[in-house]
């Protein structure tokens, strides 16, 4: 019988249920119940178009039906209608909304494989693809020419992110120009990310000067991401300009004050900031510095979610140990494939939490596995462990001790000392070159290298506690993975 990497994620297979859709309006204490996972990762993708509200659609929808009857309009009559309305009109509006409509329907357009089409048809969906990139990025340069700002950026965007170039890649020699364009016209967005362009040399010469005028002109509009920028660079001295922690604090809380879901990022920076204190600039405010990181968590931000998931389950920053938020605050960075949240989750799932999260070996099985798929060595080892250990009747033993030799074979490259000492006993001739082992088996228990010093923090076969005291007192189970 011949088993290949697929066979893996029957290893524990489970009924599939749709994870649990989070509404971020409840109070966490109710959303406590991490989704289960389906490994389908966050984020729409979208491209931002502009830096001002987007008005209401300027054409002429009355074709579409309402409710049910709208599916009965093919998808490519309701292109040509739209197409009708930008033709009928010379308004740089209405042919920008067409031109983006174009590239919205590109990107949600499904991509048919060998395995649902034949090739023919996946050429045919291919060519459609480009046909209609061809024509959005074609009247986007007319109005671009024609001193359109909005059309300017998209098309910059589109160009700084492969769409309607060459091979899909990249080109900033065409999207720089244009978002300096944009920018000299006053769209903020263009602005900052001329910035971008001049501080990392995409599309034209790295010159840190050049970036913070245009982060400035940018700052001056309050666009978060300009001012946070500016902020950092004030704190740590960077762009040429001199270390100035009261200035940069300044900027900081500007940004905060107008963070989006784009850019919460001043709010994380904030709060770590206020956790440890800026000597004459910010005292030390734990309540604050988690209000902080909770307004970011709320607009998605996956560090500023994870940190307050370590808050709760530990008691840091003045917060309580409460096993439902910690679980509703990893849940939300673990959803946009935060690897330590991931992981975090699986110690959750394997001891579970009293009418919290009930106990899952399945569940921390498969977040472990998402977060070594993301290369963090010690999940790498928890999935190398459980296929080892917690076997199935339908696999043989050389199977899963092979699949758990690669997994240790990961994590035992970056270093991790139980992933090497499983390697010693397992396969030998496995281990990675070039990292220094422990020589003897009890130099190894004893978690030293072959030089005496330590391997680690902590013992390399001893049982280990994976969860916090508060869930050694919910249930005393010992872990040896985490």
């Amino acid at each position: 019988m011949e088993y290949d990497d697929d066979d893996e994620e029957d290893f524990y297979a489970r009924p599939q249920t749709p994870p649990r859709t989070i509404d971020q309006r409840q109070h966490p204490q109710q959303l406590f119940t991490p989704a289960p996972f389906n490994g389908t990762p966050a984020g729409s993708g979208q491209i931002n178009r502009s830096n001002t509200p987007s008005p209401p659609p300027l054409l002429d929808h009355s074709h579409l039906r309402p409710g049910a009857q709208a599916s009965l309009l093919s998808y490519e009559r309701t292109l040509a209608l739209y197409r009708e309305n930008a033709k009928k009109t010379n308004l740089p509006e209405v042919q920008y909304e067409f031109a983006v409509f174009m590239i919205d329907a590109v990107k949600s357009l499904p991509i048919p494989t060998l395995a649902t089409a034949n090739q023919l048809e996946i050429e045919k969906v291919s060519e459609k693809r480009e046909d209609m990139i061809r024509e959005a990025t074609g009247l986007l340069k007319k109005l671009a020419d024609r001193g359109h700002p909005d059309s300017q950026y998209f098309l910059a965007d589109c160009y700084a992110n492969g769409i309607g170039t060459v091979r899909g890649r990249q080109d900033f020699d065409r999207a720089y120009p244009l978002f300096v364009l944009a920018a000299k016209h006053g769209h903020t967005d263009a602005a900052y990310r001329s910035g971008t362009c001049c501080e990392n040399g995409w599309g034209c010469r790295r010159e840190s000067s050049k970036a913070v005028q245009f982060y400035r002109k940018a700052g001056a509009a309050s666009h978060p991401g300009a001012m946070y920028r500016l902020g950092l660079a004030e704190l740590n001295g960077e762009l040429g300009l001199a270390k100035s922690p009261r200035e940069g604090v300044k900027w900081l809380k500007r940004s905060a004050e107008h963070a989006t879901a784009e850019f919460p990022h001043a709010l994380h920076e904030l709060a770590l900031l206020h956790e440890r204190g800026v000597d004459n600039v910010l005292f030390v405010d734990y309540e604050y510095a988690a209000e902080l990181l909770a307004q970011a968590a709320e607009l998605g931000y996956a560090p500023s979610a994870y940190k307050l998931g370590e808050c709760y389950e530990y008691g840091k920053m003045g917060c309580p140990q409460d096993p439902a938020l910690s679980i509703h605050y990893y849940n939300i960075a673990a959803q946009q494939n935060h690897r330590d949240a991931c992981f975090a989750l699986t110690a959750w799932y394997l001891v579970g939490s009293p009418g919290v999260l009930p106990q899952s070996d399945t569940e921390a099985y498969l977040w472990a596995k998402k977060a070594a798929e993301q290369g963090l060595p010690k999940a790498q080892y928890a999935v190398g462990y459980f296929t080892e250990v917690y076997r199935r009747t339908n696999f043989p033993l050389r199977y899963l001790t092979a699949r758990a030799i690669q997994w240790y074979k990961k994590a035992a490259e970056t270093g991790d000392k139980r992933a090497i000492q499983r390697l010693r006993t397992l396969a030998p001739n496995a281990l990675p070159q070039n990292i220094r082992y422990p020589k003897t088996p009890e130099a190894a228990v004893a978690g030293a290298d072959d030089d005496g010093e330590p391997l680690d923090d902590g013992p390399s076969l001893g049982v280990t506690k994976g969860v916090s005291e508060l869930r050694k007192k919910e249930k005393d189970k010992d872990c040896v993975i985490m």
